[in-house]
């Protein structure tokens, strides 16, 4: 089975079992600043498990695209990936535990769809602490449905548990489903969730079932929600018996373009195969980044750090491999043909994700010769230090003159059995610039952005601040992006020029006008096409439902200053958001100019 049956198979499962299909969303998550990109395919569900009502109603399936960044040092073996696909249905306080074990189970093992062997499956189940007991329901269901004994592992919370996200709010215990490989087991105690490998997690079911009230104590919901989440690439390479992700059709045409562009073979040096694995899986990640509707370019913060990053590595390992290096625009282009039917996005961007990154590849060919050639220099003379460690200092030298990325010089460093003090290099580096980098490791297993009052204040004036920027400066004026944190908000809209003082002040007055008048803040629920057409803006190039919510601010749905199509979450009243003010205008990128305005 492939990757596209295994999407259609999945989709048309759950749509006939009442589950509504709704789009993916972006890579890049709108208003949560604790993470650079969307890591897990509830991410974009958030205000909807933490009880709004979607759209699309209480039972949700999707395929979300996905990057994990913690990991990177890893990808070059059999089964990491910084880019993966998600398989994800929710229920919104319908179907429980029952529910979703019976139908995770039908999909595994019903010859009309998976057709897994039962002696193939095992499954885990939260064990319980002092706190919150054993979950014997979940247990029970997998015995009934023939799951023996020995097949069900009780794991403790590092397991089998998920949040909250943070000191308090929905959490629950998780059942996960895992493959047994049929090799023999690594002892008498070799059970599902065991680290040797014997056993492959396929699926993950998690019961919202739980509040963690500020005392510490787990109340039961009323409203309790179900999350899963099913990998498309690890699900792919269990179903086609193979043993890595990089032996599946999903990435044998681009490691086969890698091997034309480099004259090389795979398979032939272990080596070399890790780093035909590195460029298949961040080319891979960069087409998706560069090609999705919010893209960002490579810079030196945030996703557009983590994007160079990704393109600089790829560069480093395609010349280890072919000496010169390898184009990276016809294996992009093979890429976008992969996955264009089921991210139309990416053929729609084509021009300018190749652009990017060709030029970001050409732009680091001669940084990477003039870092590599001064390492060299160094080299000797680094040898002779018997602790073999190289100064932090020097290698913050090669980053600051030549721009050489830090990761470059540790990977040279250790291939001479070196390493480099990086306390010493971050503190000279945080001297010469503060970088977002630290936020990139972070994953999002679940995880809730902030939904604290003032959070919620600030999404509410990014509207108020829209509808100004486009009575001051033109109708031209659209939403390009935007972060939020408990302390400010960050406003990206399309606009060429800077903004003049005269500007930016008439904007700030326009807001607090607003607030000053108190106007009601109202929700509907629509079709896409009446919501535009009654006046509401919908963001260009995003992904919407046939039915979305809209968010009117104004005396009425008709008599209005602002009404955007948005998911939320709000305030009642404009008159609770306190002063705005404009801290900061400055461009974002080429066309966009970005805001940083705080409510005091």
């Amino acid at each position: 089975m492939n990757a596209g049956e295994l999407r259609k198979k999945y989709i048309d499962f759950f749509v006939s079992k009442g589950h509504a299909q709704i789009q993916g969303k972006s890579l890049l998550p709108e208003n949560d600043p604790t993470v650079l990109f969307t890591t897990a395919g509830m991410h974009p569900l958030v205000p909807y498990l933490l009880g709004e009502e979607h759209p699309a109603g209480k039972k949700l399936v999707n395929y979300q695209k996905c990057i994990r960044t913690g990991d990177i040092d890893s990808v070059g073996d059999s089964s990491h990936l910084t880019f993966f696909e998600m398989l994800g249905n929710w229920s919104l306080g319908d179907y429980f535990k029952e529910g979703a074990i019976g139908m995770s189970f039908e999909f595994l093992t019903s010859p009309q769809w998976l057709n897994i062997p039962l002696e193939k499956l095992g499954v885990t189940v939260f064990q319980g602490d002092t706190s919150v007991p054993r979950d014997e329901e979940s247990a029970a269901l997998w015995k009934k449905l023939g799951i023996p004994e020995n097949r069900i592992a009780y794991l403790p919370r590092k397991d089998n548990w998920w949040g909250p996200a943070g000191t308090t709010g929905p959490c629950g215990p998780d059942t996960e489903m895992f493959y047994y490989t049929g090799e023999a087991p690594c002892g008498s105690e070799c059970k599902p969730g065991c680290s040797c490998g014997k056993w492959l997690e396929i699926w993950n079911d998690v019961f919202m079932q739980y509040n963690k009230n500020t005392s510490g104590e787990y109340e039961p919901l009323e409203r309790k929600c179900v999350d899963t989440g099913m990998g498309i690439e690890r699900t792919v390479t269990i179903l086609s018996g193979k043993v890595s992700v990089y032996d599946t059709e999903i990435f044998t045409p681009i490691i086969a373009a890698i091997e034309t562009a480099c004259g090389c073979k795979y398979g032939k040096d272990s080596e070399k195969d890790r780093s035909i694995r590195i460029i298949a899986d961040h080319i891979r990640s960069s087409v998706f980044i560069l090609g999705d509707p919010k893209a960002v370019t490579p810079s030196n913060v945030g996703a557009g750090y983590v994007l160079r990053r990704l393109i600089r590595r790829a560069v480093r390992h395609g010349r280890k491999i072919s000496g010169e290096g390898i184009e990276f625009s016809k294996i992009a282009t093979v890429i976008i043909e992969l996955f264009g039917i089921a991210y139309p996005e990416l053929e729609k961007n084509r021009a300018f994700l190749l652009g990017e990154l060709e030029k970001e590849q050409s732009k680091f060919m001669e940084t990477l010769q003039k870092g590599e050639h001064e390492f060299e220099k160094l080299l000797p003379n680094l040898l002779k230090d018997p602790r073999k460690i190289m100064s932090g200092r020097l290698a913050f030298n090669l980053y600051d003159t030549y721009g050489f990325p830090i990761e470059l010089s540790e990977e040279l460093a250790a291939e001479h059995g070196m390493t480099i003090n990086r306390e010493e290099f971050d503190e000279a580096f945080k001297k010469h610039q503060e970088l977002s980098r630290s936020q990139s490791g972070q994953t999002f297993k679940g995880g809730l952005g902030d939904q604290g009052d003032m959070a919620v204040k600030y999404h509410t004036a990014t509207h108020l601040l829209h509808q100004a920027l486009r009575m001051t400066l033109g109708q031209h004026v659209g939403q390009k992006g935007s972060n939020i944190t408990a302390e400010r908000l960050r406003f990206d809209f399309s606009h060429d020029t800077p903004m003049t003082t005269e500007q930016i002040k008439m904007v700030e007055d326009i807001v607090n006008q607003q607030i000053q008048k108190n106007l009601t803040v109202f929700i509907e629920t629509m079709g896409l096409e009446e919501a535009v057409s009654s006046g509401a803006i919908a963001l260009f190039g995003e992904k919407y439902e046939s039915q979305v919510k809209v968010y009117t601010i104004g005396n009425s749905s008709s008599d209005f200053f602002s009404k955007e199509v948005c998911g939320g979450p709000h305030v009642e009243k404009t008159g609770t958001l306190g002063k705005f003010q404009i801290k900061k205008e400055q461009s974002s990128s080429a066309g966009v100019r970005r805001i940083r305005a705080i409510l005091s």
